[in-house]
């Protein structure tokens, strides 16, 4: 499934990458620690964070996640805006914590527990 359609079926709001919004996703990391998240979120995870800032948009690229979630409708600052509009990474954001979104995720990934 794209990061598209995952989107449209958890119901979040594009913010910025528009153009990198068909990256497969295949799995989901969690966390806001820019240097653990770089050291082990995978290529074609969706990593959920409230961490909206540049770093947070050059370690996405680093590690080639399929995009990212923004929890608790954290901001997304403007250079990480236009950073992640430059390399096609798109960042969203939802209302819900990083738990419940989580749990979307791996329901719609066909992993849910329910």
């Amino acid at each position: 499934m794209t990061i598209k359609e995952m989107a449209d079926a958890c119901g979040w709001k594009l913010l910025a990458g528009e153009e990198g919004t068909d990256a497969k996703v295949d799995g989901c990391y969690i966390g806001d620690l820019l240097s653990w998240v770089m050291a082990r979120a995978l290529s074609g995870n969706v990593w959920l964070t409230v961490m909206g800032n540049i770093n947070a948009v050059a370690v996405a690229a680093l590690t080639d996640v399929a995009g990212v979630v923004l929890a608790e409708d954290a901001a997304l600052d403007e250079a990480a805006k236009t950073r992640a509009e430059m390399q096609g990474m798109p960042i969203y954001s939802c209302p819900e914590n990083l738990y419940e979104t989580a749990l979307k995720v791996a329901e719609q990934l066909g992993q849910g527990h329910g």
